[in-house]
C-alpha cells in the first residue's frame, strides 16, 4: 500500500484553487515567488492575511461550507488542491523565520496536518493547501504500518513517525542509490506510477516552534520527504516517473 503521503494510498504503504499571493510579511525579501496568476483566477486569489484577519474574528474556514455563503473558500483550504492548479508549478516562498510562530503561519500549519490526517496521507506541503511557502508535514502512524504486512514492512523500510514539520526544509542526499516503488499524490487523485528516489537523507530547517531541526531518514520515510520537497518546487511525481507504469489505481474494476 502506498499510503497517501502525498506519497499517497494506492494499494500497500507509503498519499481548484487559485494561485495565492504571500503577504510580504511571511515571505523572505528577495524570494523567487511568481506573485502573478492568471486573470481569470483572480476572483479567487485572496491574500493569506486577509483570510487570517476573518478568521481571527471567529470565522472558521470550514463555516464556508456550513453557511448559504456564496463566496468560494480560500486558502489555507481544508482539501488538497489538484494538478493544473498553478500553485502546484510554482516555485514556494521561503518563511520569515520570525513569522513562524505568528498566527497566519501557525494557521497554515495546522490546516495542512488537519487535511494530512482527513485523508489519512503520510506527508503534506503547504501548496498542497493553496499556499506557496516552503512548509511540508509528515507523519506515519502505528495505525497505518499495521495495515502493513511484514513482508512489505521490511521491503519498503517502514516505520512509524511522529508528527514531524519542517519549515524552509534543505534536503541533502546521504545514499547517491536509488529504489524504485510505486508512487501516488493526494494531488494527482487515483493514479499512480513507479518513482526512483534516494535511500537515504538528511533534512534540515526549523520546526514549528522555529527552532532548528536536522533529521536522517532511510526507506520509507526518505522516499515521503523527497515527494514533499519536490512539491515546495513545484514539481510532481508525474515529473520523475516511468510512465510506463503509469496507472489508474482502479483499472481492474473497469473491466468488470
Amino acid at each position: 500500500m502506498i499510503t497517501k503521503s502525498c506519497v499517497s494510498c494506492s494499494s500497500s504503504p507509503g498519499w481548484g484553487s487559485g494561485f495565492v499571493p504571500v503577504p510580504p510579511a511571511l515571505a523572505v525579501p528577495g524570494s523567487n515567488l511568481r506573485h502573478s496568476s492568471p486573470s481569470y483566477l483572480t476572483p479567487l486569489a485572496c491574500t493569506l492575511r486577509s483570510l487570517l484577519l476573518h478568521s481571527s474574528q471567529g470565522a472558521l474556514l470550514s463555516s464556508v461550507h456550513e453557511t448559504q455563503d456564496q463566496t468560494p473558500p480560500s486558502p489555507p483550504y481544508c482539501h488538497v488542491c489538484q494538478v493544473g492548479d498553478p500553485v502546484l508549478r510554482s516555485q514556494a516562498a521561503a518563511v520569515d523565520p520570525a513569522a513562524i510562530t505568528g498566527p497566519e503561519v501557525q494557521k497554515v500549519i495546522d490546516n495542512m496536518v488537519k487535511v494530512m490526517r482527513k485523508f489519512e496521507c503520510v506527508g503534506m506541503s503547504a501548496p498542497q493547501v493553496g499556499v506557496p511557502l516552503r512548509i511540508l508535514a509528515l507523519e506515519y502512524p502505528q495505525k497505518m504500518l499495521e495495515e502493513s504486512s511484514p513482508a512489505a514492512r521490511e521491503v519498503r523500510g517502514l516505520s512509524v513517525q511522529p508528527l514531524r514539520i519542517f519549515v524552509n526544509p534543505r534536503l541533502r542526499v546521504l545514499d547517491g542509490r536509488t529504489v524504485l516503488f510505486q508512487e501516488a499524490c493526494e494531488s494527482i487523485t487515483g493514479f499512480s506510477a513507479t518513482v526512483p528516489r534516494y535511500l537515504s537523507v538528511e533534512v534540515s530547517g526549523l520546526n514549528e516552534k522555529g527552532e532548528a531541526v536536522t533529521w536522517q531518514a532511510s526507506g520509507w520515510p526518505a522516499r515521503i520527504l523527497q515527494h514533499e520537497m519536490d512539491h515546495l518546487d513545484g514539481v510532481l511525481y508525474i515529473d520523475r516517473m516511468d510512465s510506463k507504469t503509469f496507472i489508474n489505481i482502479k483499472w481492474p474494476s473497469y473491466n468488470e
